[in-house]
């Protein structure tokens, strides 16, 4: 795969990102962990994500939320950064993609869960340790667009307890996957979470 530099707007803001184009008109917007704690769009659960997405037949966008790296502006406590995730689904939609995912690690798997109910095109939400035990999701109703969620059996940001009784109310058909012994950072158990993804999107 082979990712270019691309600049996109949100707003009146322009965000930086990294974009790998192929054939078809499926894609998946991926977002990144929380700003103020150093997540960028190089972490590495995002870029497991990139690299299962890719191998999958997707055009793959990660960028950088507002204030991170070279995007402007400055963090905006998950408001604003719902509207860079419907601008970085728009910019897939200027490029052909009909069908478009959106998968999200910590942060940015809460900043999807709000943006989700406003965009209509994207057809489901892969979550990479939601952390309910850190950020607020009373706000998160049933859809049926959650559809795969992560976590680590020691992550106790994403506890997966918490995330079993939420289900109920997210989606209780959503697919639920437990990494025994991994943590919140997914150190040395990124190779697992590809494998996940991958075999999720063959069969789904």
């Amino acid at each position: 795969m082979t990712e270019k530099n691309i600049v996109f707007e949100s707003g009146d803001l322009k965000l930086e990102g990294l974009l790998d184009r192929v054939a078809g008109d499926r894609g998946v917007v991926i977002t990144h962990p929380h700003p103020q704690y150093g997540g960028t769009m190089h972490n590495n659960v995002v870029e497991s994500l990139v690299n299962a997405y890719g191998r999958a037949g997707y055009t793959t966008l990660r960028f950088n939320f507002r204030g991170m790296g070279r995007s402007e502006g400055r963090y905006d406590e998950g408001v604003g950064e719902q509207v860079d995730v419907g601008c970085a689904v728009a910019y897939l939609q200027n490029l052909g993609m009909n069908s478009v995912d959106l998968a999200g690690y910590s942060f940015g798997a809460w900043v999807n869960a709000q943006a989700i109910g406003n965009l209509n095109h994207v057809v489901r939400m892969i979550m990479v340790s939601p952390p309910v035990n850190f950020m607020d999701f009373s706000f998160l109703q049933y859809t049926s667009k959650i559809q795969l969620i992560i976590a680590g059996s020691r992550d106790d940001i994403a506890p997966p307890d918490m995330i079993q009784k939420m289900l109920s109310g997210w989606n209780k058909d959503a697919d639920l996957r437990i990494l025994q012994g991994a943590d919140h950072f997914y150190r040395g158990e990124t190779g697992e979470i590809e494998s996940i993804v991958e075999d999720f999107l063959k069969t789904s």
